[in-house]
């Protein structure tokens, strides 16, 4: 039998003196932090004192108690159970420094190397060196569990008595005290490696005493095993003293060691194929995950940079309803999936740097650069589409509201040179008399003042259609060719009116008489009429306008139109009275009237007509400039509720990303609690959600308004959602850094106290606050960790933390690099010796031996991957183990 008890003891004295020497590695020259120090006082105050009450003392002040070494050799004593030498009771330096000696000469003797820990600096009173002295004698005395590997003994005991009873019906081994009372563990681990020893099926789970008994006298008589417990003693109390049971169960072990190499050899293999295989299917989720969006952005982008115009206000409507659609329905789950990918890319990079694995290279086109790249090229487009819709939206009213007032003008001069051409060709003063003449020359100058007050309403028609043509208004061509039609036609009413004048004045020379009254009329009647014509035409303006002033300005000169109009009645009857006075003189002096007046063709009946159907249009006008200046106001009040909903949703969006910033940098706790209170804190920010979605309904009423400004606030909401994604994707990347962390602290064994002591020591170089450091920051980090860094080793270790050059360097690239520099993984090495254990010392290992010693879904993945073994010594079937490890870790290519 190995004599375990000595072999124990040889490793666990090394074992604690490499492991103190790692631990006591305390910096003489690093100045310990105000908050460190003051919790370390406390604590280590404390402890002394559990132990120093047993002599019946205690100390005060930790620094100062222990400088003549008398209480520090009492509390050796109580702790270890032994007698020091006798201290020196003088009250010199001398005589303190040589009590102090005699401690640390103690310490020194259970095998733990002090550094930096001289008498005289506790003798002094130096508060660093004298925590660091407390602390290595915690260590020592303390602190029973001694890692091994990736557990402690304990935990590492415990889990190899869980495999090897695992097939045994009544045990489970959940602990070191009741699990082992009924006595059927203690069988079942004699039972798993000696089964000609135990008859395991012949045993009662309600019979303890037997079955204890059984158990101690096979494995006393069989295993040398002295027995160390009497069954009365576990099954008398009702819960067996842990440290008693872990003792008796590791003799067990020990007896049992030699069977365990080959398991732990497969169990070896085991973990690095699994973490292999997870990382292989995280890759290829990332890049199916990559490619679909970058796909979706691909087909997106073509359709937000289409500038197809519409011919109606209604069809870009249309447009902008398929875009909101699309910004509140099609892009939301597509802005989840890029954060989720750049969470899954960081987790997989996480995994391959702890797994000493090669960094992962996505495929060409597909880095989260790309995505990134691709996503702000996205946006660009959404931004550039949403403003040419609205763009857009403005030509079209605009170009409506022209078509519409051109084709209102143009049908009223079309309606005034109806005949005109007839009029002025016609004849009639060839046989006319001379009074006949001259009312016809009369009638012809009336015309041409007519003509002329018509210059402006033509000159207005040509300018409304040179404007749609700039506006590439969609039927131009019927516009210009209407337009065309009319100057055409008033050239040629220009040219006849001309020639008309000059044959009346021609005639006008044999013609003497006219009837002053009806010339009067005439001359007064026509600019009336065409003002009339023009009020009538102004009540009946098409408007269009965009806020308050501007209707209120249409108000102001539609009343200043009204005030206009007592001047004119007065003239309307002024007009009226020439026409009665004519009838007066006719039947005063028994002149037969031969019809209508000579020089004009407007009535006193169509004025009084076009006088009352304008007077009837000013009411209809009052109510429309009414029901505008409703609707703007409505809109302002529109506009306030937004601005309202927007300022607040703003200003939450603002105190939480300055929040977010603050928790990232000063979280405590453990990394589990900080991240259930960040994923708490993300449900509360997503109870937020039905503010953001009232503040997007308010903005669709407010584009169904066409309301395109907005003086209430600053805030749009592109900018609100903008900040919205930004604040949820750093809630996400926050968490994801715990998560990494969480996943570092596992797999490197890296204690709470070590990540509370990486943080503070990152925050307190971390002037800016900013999550993030720069070179010069970082290597005062360094220095302050202990490290003395030339130019070339500091550039080495910043293209470690900084592979990309950006010259900032992460919290979590300084835990990564403090973890891989000061814990251990597995290696190539490791991995290929673990192969030469199942393969039985050989260069190379069979299926059959892969199936045997491993799980099935690895052993095959084993064969399917492992090169024929081409050596000297090849044997039919025999597979390369050592190419196959070496190319797990990058060092070959499968």
């Amino acid at each position: 039998m190995v004599d375990y008890h000595a072999a124990n003891n040889q490793s666990s004295a090394g074992g604690v003196q490499t492991y103190m020497e790692q631990e006591n590695d305390w910096d003489r020259d690093l100045l310990l932090d105000p908050a460190w120090e003051k919790q370390q006082r406390k604590t280590f105050t404390a402890w002394c004192n559990s132990h120093l009450r047993k002599a019946g003392t205690q100390i005060e002040n930790i620094e100062e108690d222990f400088r003549d070494g008398l209480k520090l050799m009492l509390l050796l004593e109580v702790i270890s159970g032994e007698r020091l030498p006798k201290p020196e009771r003088g009250k010199m330096r001398v005589h303190k420094i040589n009590n102090v000696n005699k401690a640390l000469d103690f310490i020194a003797s259970k095998g733990v190397k002090l550094v930096s820990i001289g008498a005289e600096e506790i003798v002094d009173g130096n508060a660093k060196m004298t925590l660091g002295m407390i602390w290595t004698i915690i260590l020592r005395f303390a602190i029973q569990d001694i890692s091994v590997e990736e557990t402690s003994a304990k935990e590492g005991l415990l889990l190899w008595c869980q495999r090897k009873t695992a097939p045994y019906k009544n045990v489970n081994v959940q602990n070191f005290h009741i699990s082992w009372k009924d006595g059927l563990a203690f069988n079942a681990l004699i039972h798993r490696h000696r089964p000609d020893l135990i008859d395991y099926d012949s045993l009662r789970k309600d019979d303890p005493v037997t079955n204890l008994n059984n158990a101690f006298e096979v494995a006393e008589k069989h295993l040398d095993i002295p027995k160390m417990l009497d069954a009365e003693d576990i099954v008398n109390t009702a819960r067996p003293d842990e440290k008693a049971i872990m003792t008796y169960v590791s003799s067990f072990y020990h007896a049992f060691s030699g069977a365990q190499k080959a398991e732990t050899a497969a169990n070896r293999i085991c973990k690095v194929l699994a973490v292999n295989q997870e990382n292989e299917q995280m890759m290829e989720d990332y890049e199916k995950l990559a490619s679909d969006l970058l796909e979706w952005i691909r087909r997106t982008i073509p359709w937000l940079e289409n500038r197809t115009q519409e011919k109606t206000v209604n069809d870009m409507q249309a447009k902008q309803e398929d875009f909101r659609d699309y910004r509140c329905v099609h892009k939301p789950p597509k802005v989840q999936e890029k954060c989720q990918l750049e969470i899954s890319f960081n987790t997989l990079q996480t995994k391959l740097r702890l797994s000493n694995r090669p960094a992962f290279m996505p495929s060409e086109g597909r880095l989260v650069s790309d995505i990134n790249g691709a996503w702000h090229t996205l946006e660009g487009a959404e931004k550039g589409y949403e403003e040419w819709i609205l763009s857009e939206i403005r030509r079209l009213e605009r170009l409506e509201h022209l078509a519409e007032k051109f084709h209102q003008k143009a049908a009223i001069h079309e309606s005034w040179t109806d005949g005109k051409e007839a009029m002025l060709t016609q004849k009639d003063y060839e046989t006319s008399t001379l009074s006949e003449v001259k009312a016809l020359l009369r009638k012809h100058e009336a015309f041409e003042s007519d003509l002329a007050a018509h210059q402006d309403r033509v000159e207005q028609i040509a300018a409304i259609a040179q404007e749609l043509n700039e506006l590439d208004y969609y039927d131009s061509a019927s516009v210009n060719a209407r337009c065309q039609k009319i100057c055409d036609q008033w050239d040629v009413l220009g040219a006849l009116t001309q020639s008309r004048k000059e044959s009346l004045e021609r005639t006008e020379k044999q013609l003497e008489s006219i009837d002053e009254l009806y010339l009067e009329y005439a001359k007064r009647a026509a600019p009336f009429n065409n003002w009339m014509e023009g009020a009538m035409e102004d009540l009946q303006d098409m408007f269009i306008v965009h806020n308050i002033e501007e209707i209120q300005g249409l108000i102001t000169a539609h009343e200043q139109f009204k005030s206009t109009l007592t001047e004119a009645n007065k003239e309307r009857e002024a007009i009226q009275s020439i026409q009665a006075e004519v009838q007066k003189i006719a039947q005063s002096n028994g002149i037969k009237l031969s019809g209508a007046n000579p020089y004009t063709t407007i009535t006193p009946e169509s004025i009084d007509s076009k006088w009352e159907k304008a007077m009837a249009m000013v009411p209809l006008r009052d109510n429309a400039l009414q029901d505008e200046l409703n609707k703007q106001n409505s809109n302002d009040t529109l506009r306030a509720t937004f601005a309202t909903q927007a300022n607040t949703v703003g200003a939450y969006i603002q105190e939480k990303m300055e929040e977010i910033g603050r928790i990232s940098i000063e979280m405590n706790g453990t990394l589990e609690d900080q991240l259930t209170n960040l994923k708490e804190y993300q449900k509360s920010i997503m109870s937020y959600m039905p503010e953001i979605n009232k503040l997007e309904g308010y903005h669709q009423l407010i584009q169904e308004a066409l309301i395109f400004d907005n003086q209430y606030t600053s805030y749009t909401m592109e900018h609100l959602r903008v900040g919205w994604e930004q604040l949820l994707t750093t809630i996400a990347r926050t968490i994801n850094e715990v998560e990494n962390q969480i996943l570092t602290r596992d797999a490197k064994g890296i204690s709470q106290e070590q990540l509370y002591e990486y943080r503070a020591s990152f925050n307190h170089f971390d002037k800016k606050r900013s999550g993030q450091m720069v070179s010069d920051d970082f290597r005062a980090l360094l220095i302050s960790t202990g490290n003395s860094l030339g130019d070339g080793e500091f550039a080495r270790i910043m293209g470690i933390v900084d592979p990309n050059g950006t010259g900032a360097v992460t919290f979590q690239a300084f835990i990564d690099f403090m973890s891989t520099e000061t814990t251990d993984t597995d290696t190539a090495d490791q991995v290929i010796a673990s192969f030469k254990i199942l393969a039985a010392d050989k260069n190379y290992i069979t299926a059959e031996e892969l199936r045997r010693e491993l799980p099935p879904d690895q052993a095959e993945y084993c064969i399917a991957r492992m090169a024929p073994y081409t050596g000297p010594d090849a044997v039919p079937g025999a597979l390369d183990y050592m190419s196959f490890s070496t190319a797990l870790y990058g060092e070959s290519d499968l």
